[in-house]
């Protein structure tokens, strides 16, 4: 009997010591891994745009590379809740909209009346414009050079939904860009945020960590044709960006309700949907 507790109580500890072990493992990792200097929340807005700038033609690639063409499946998921959950004629925007993977989904759905994309990367809205020009020769799309922190040219209770994809970890304001986000959505809307998770399983973590900050930087390198220190920012990114459940929480407290969130590959990526109350 004693023997057995005595053999419980080391299986216990031993998992808690493996656990606590493999996080600072992990930690260490990261931080021997990628030497990139995060830039000051007073410059990261324009070193974002300017980066994003400079690889906008090859960003859409290095996505199909660095996530096997899975984020497809991820934006094609978050259409879904939005057409599950809201009627039609919508009115939506596709914030960050980057090169218009969302939007381009969003003008293929019936009951999406007008789109508005917005980003402050011209070289990204560029592209967009292109994969865009059915849908704006339709008079269905608007494009604007903005920041999510100040979206002053749009109105209070104005949209149905706002779609950002992998953009809200960007932002030099975090709480700013979501106030922005409540404000201009109309009671009852939408709020659908894909971007990066956190890993809960050790073991998957230190496996994700290796691919996200040694590979992941790599795969962008040859698709640039040297380094480019964009590449490296992507997954540093990530590390100040909240966990699921503080994500979640801060929208509570910024005024949305019914938040939910559902990962994607062990949680490496996830899509949060909140609600404005009506």
């Amino acid at each position: 009997m004693k023997l057995g507790v005595y053999t419980d109580r080391f299986a216990i500890g031993f998992l808690q010591n493996t656990s606590c072990h493999q996080q600072t493992l992990s930690n260490h990792f990261i931080k021997v891994m990628s030497k990139f200097q995060m830039p000051g929340a007073d410059v990261k807005a324009s070193f974002v745009r300017e980066n994003f700038d400079k690889i906008a033609n090859q960003y859409d690639r290095f996505n199909d590379w660095n996530s096997f063409l899975l984020h497809r499946v991820w934006k094609n998921r978050l259409v879904r809740e939005m057409e599950e959950n809201l009627s039609d004629r919508l009115q939506v925007m596709d914030l960050c909209c980057g090169t218009g993977d969302i939007s381009v989904r969003m003008g293929n759905s019936p009951q999406v009346n007008h789109i508005t994309c917005v980003d402050f990367s011209e070289n990204m809205l560029e592209i967009a414009k292109v994969r865009l020009r059915k849908q704006i020769e339709k008079g269905r799309v608007r494009f604007e050079i903005g920041n999510a922190t100040e979206l002053k040219n749009f109105r209070d209770f104005q949209f149905d939904a706002v779609s950002i994809g992998f953009g809200l970890r960007n932002v030099d304001d975090l709480p700013k860009a979501i106030g922005e986000i409540f404000r201009i959505l109309k009671p009852g809307g939408l709020f659908l945020n894909l971007d990066v998770g956190k890993v809960k399983n050790p073991w998957i973590r230190l496996i994700a960590n290796f691919y996200f900050f040694k590979v992941v930087p790599i795969l962008g390198y040859i698709l640039w044709g040297g380094k480019n220190e964009m590449f490296d920012y992507l997954p540093v990114s990530s590390l100040s960006y909240p966990d699921q459940e503080s994500f979640k929480s801060i929208l509570e407290k910024l005024g949305f309700q019914e938040v939910r969130y559902k990962n994607f590959v062990f949680g490496n990526a996830v899509l949060h949907i909140a609600k404005k109350p009506l």
